[in-house]
């Protein structure tokens, strides 16, 4: 079964979950998949291995990893890599993937273009 994790990179401030739990219920929504889970590199409980563990709980055993980020920094080439190499050294039956950063892509720039037009 596929399961899918949202990883965003994470923040100190509370408001951070909400908005990945809010931007989860979308990718739920747009894939009409209930196997997505959100999880954080840093600063929040819901890391990237209880991420993983919780859908390897709910059944998983093909696992999709996004990063929510932007850019291609360290964590994403380094950081994220390597701990999705520990736990699936602990776990060699799930295959677990990851897809690209957010990057530089169109849709981006009409989010952006609306920003711009919410100033007055």
């Amino acid at each position: 079964m596929t399961g899918i994790l949202l990883l965003a990179h994470g923040s100190r401030e509370g408001d951070t979950e909400e908005t990945m739990r809010r931007i989860t219920a979308y990718v739920r929504a747009e894939l009409q998949n209930e196997m997505v889970e959100e999880a954080y590199l840093q600063f929040r409980e819901k890391n990237l291995e209880k991420g993983l563990a919780r859908l390897v709980e709910r059944g998983a055993d093909d696992i999709r990893v996004i990063p929510y980020f932007l850019f291609e920094g360290v964590h994403i080439k380094e950081d994220i890599p390597a701990e999705i190499e520990a736990f699936n050294a602990l776990h060699p039956q799930i295959k677990i993937t990851m897809g690209s950063t957010l990057g530089a892509d169109r849709r981006l720039a009409a989010i952006v273009a609306d920003r711009v037009r919410q100033i007055s």
